[in-house]
């Protein structure tokens, strides 16, 4: 009867597997045209001077313009977990002509040079002219970690009222960027990126007020706990005097 639970189990839990592959694999294909046409959250940046803008209006999302050529074809991937990749969550995407002419990602999609196909590990975006690709996506708010699906000048406009001065909270990789405040926005720079991933790292100005304060408790609970030891020492050293255990120097010292 054991054995047979225990096939059952088994049995169970492959099924399972088994579903949950096919659910990832079916994760491929099309992208639904609601979420390629969204509206994004604030226009795109399509005056930049930059190969790649980046920016965070909200810690959770991030907005991208890629300087693009035609035929090419951008490979958009994140990491899931260690060693794996899955496709970049995109939405709101849009492609401008050099004439200055924007069009939506299902027009992209079904224009006689552009594609846009999922896979359950990447998506693959072909551009049909020259020009500027943009797309929002997921972010982790006060750390912005992504692949460099293209070489060259970046930047990285952050939230309203983030920084990166404090050294315990803020980083940025490659190593040689630039940071300048422009109205109340951290703007971090690049003026050649070919790593394969680049990272800023940020903190908002109230975090600094929370880690004082943090800091602060830390500290008086330190403080209290080194009291209350104390005097639990000089307890236990009186007890030891009234039991004749120790004795008290003239001096007002201790000895055993």
């Amino acid at each position: 009867m054991n054995r047979r639970l225990a096939f059952a189990i088994v049995a169970v839990l492959a099924l399972t597997a088994t579903a949950g592959c096919l659910d990832y694999v079916t994760g491929g294909g099309e992208i639904a045209d609601d979420v390629l046409d969204a509206e994004p959250a604030e226009p795109y940046d399509w005056e930049t001077d930059r190969n790649v803008s980046l920016t965070l209006h909200t810690g959770s999302e991030v907005q991208a313009v890629y300087n693009v050529s035609a035929d090419q074809r951008l490979r958009l991937y994140q990491a899931t977990s260690i060693g794996q990749e899955g496709p970049l969550d995109i939405s709101a995407v849009r492609f401008r002509y050099a004439n200055g002419t924007v069009i939506t990602g299902t027009e992209l999609r079904d224009s006689g040079g552009g594609e846009i196909d999922q896979t359950p590990d990447e998506v693959y975006v072909t551009l049909p002219a020259d020009g500027q690709l943009a797309f929002s996506a997921g972010a982790t708010p006060r750390r912005l970690t992504l692949p460099t699906y293209v070489d060259g000048s970046y930047e990285v406009l952050l939230p309203e009222n983030s920084r990166m001065d404090f050294f315990l909270f803020s980083n940025a990789v490659p190593p040689g960027a630039q940071t300048e405040l422009v109205d109340n926005r951290v703007r971090v720079t690049w003026d050649d990126v070919s790593t394969d991933t680049i990272l800023v790292q940020y903190y908002q100005e109230q975090d600094l007020t929370i880690f004082a304060v943090i800091v602060a408790l830390l500290s008086a609970i330190a403080v209290g706990g080194l009291y209350y030891y104390r005097r639990q020492i000089d307890r236990l050293h009186a007890a030891r005097i009234e039991m004749g255990v120790d004795e008290d120097d003239d001096d007002g010292g201790r000895n055993r």
